[in-house]
């Protein structure tokens, strides 16, 4: 949809935006291609449904809690963007659509993911993140292709063993859950090319330096008082990333130390003994 028509949406009435978001879907885009992002949708235009060569639905950042069953009949569809609505479960008819490669689901409040999603055999990149998983869905674990999986800003506080079983996955991204721990299937995954566990609560770090694909790993803001040790030629991001291989644990103690020298000196510093007297 052009900007013209993005720029007349932002002043329609909610209750009347469908029709004219509907009114320029006429007929099969050419790019096959059809983006409803920011249309301020409340239910799926069901006129979408008949485009059944359609490889890319962008539904992004609208009102939708549900999708009709005839979103089945896009069978063509690689990319669907479900990001930034209200979805609460994801409709099953999202688990029929099997070609598809790409799934947005983030910025919803998902608790779960149906078991159902495992028919994704086609899925290369799945994003949950910022929505309200406590741990992370094992169906997961069953897209055998998966590369990439974002599921940063939930409250994980942990990772499924099985997780070790994706032997396509490259990258995860796992900032800002609630990890107090560095996830020990991770270290059973030397397929791994890029790890994220910034912003958690992780306090020590394994070594890293057997994960012979990886090439990055962040860890930043995390309450830790060592670096992660890596191979050579692994980038990290976080403190005492320069070190290399890893910081020099003089230094790392003389940090500590200054840190709870600080917390001393708030302190009321007792008065000295007085000297011993001779009898």
């Amino acid at each position: 949809m052009g900007n013209t028509i993005r720029a007349l949406v932002a002043f329609i009435p909610a209750d009347r935006c469908q029709n004219y978001v509907v009114r320029d879907l006429h007929e099969m885009p050419l790019d096959k291609m059809v983006d409803l992002s920011g249309s301020q949708l409340r239910r799926f235009p069901l006129h979408v449904c008949s485009f059944k060569e359609l490889v890319k639905l962008y539904l992004s950042d609208n009102h939708l809690n549900s999708l009709p069953p005839e979103l089945g009949q896009l069978q063509n569809l690689q990319i669907l963007a479900l990001d930034f609505n209200n979805f609460k479960a994801l409709p099953q008819v999202v688990c029929t659509l099997k070609q598809l490669c790409i799934l947005y689901l983030g910025n919803n409040k998902l608790c779960d993911l149906p078991s159902e999603l495992s028919l994704l055999q086609n899925l290369r990149t799945l994003w949950i993140e910022a929505n309200c998983l406590t741990q992370l869905p094992e169906v997961v674990c069953e897209l055998s292709l998966l590369k990439t999986l974002h599921a940063g800003s939930n409250a994980l506080r942990l990772l499924p063993g099985q997780l070790r079983h994706l032997q396509e996955l490259r990258t995860i991204w796992l900032s800002g859950n609630r990890l107090t721990d560095f996830p020990a299937v991770l270290l059973h995954m030397p397929f791994l090319e890029v790890i994220d566990v910034d912003q958690n609560s992780i306090r020590y770090f394994p070594s890293l330096a057997h994960l012979s694909s990886l090439k990055l790993v962040i860890y930043d803001h995390n309450p830790c008082r060592n670096a992660p040790k890596v191979a050579k030629g692994v980038r990290r991001v976080g403190r005492w990333a320069e070190e290399t291989p890893e910081p020099d644990p003089r230094k790392a103690r003389r940090y500590a130390l200054v840190r709870e020298e600080s917390q001393e000196l708030q302190a009321p510093v007792p008065p000295p003994p007085l000297p011993p007297t001779n009898s």
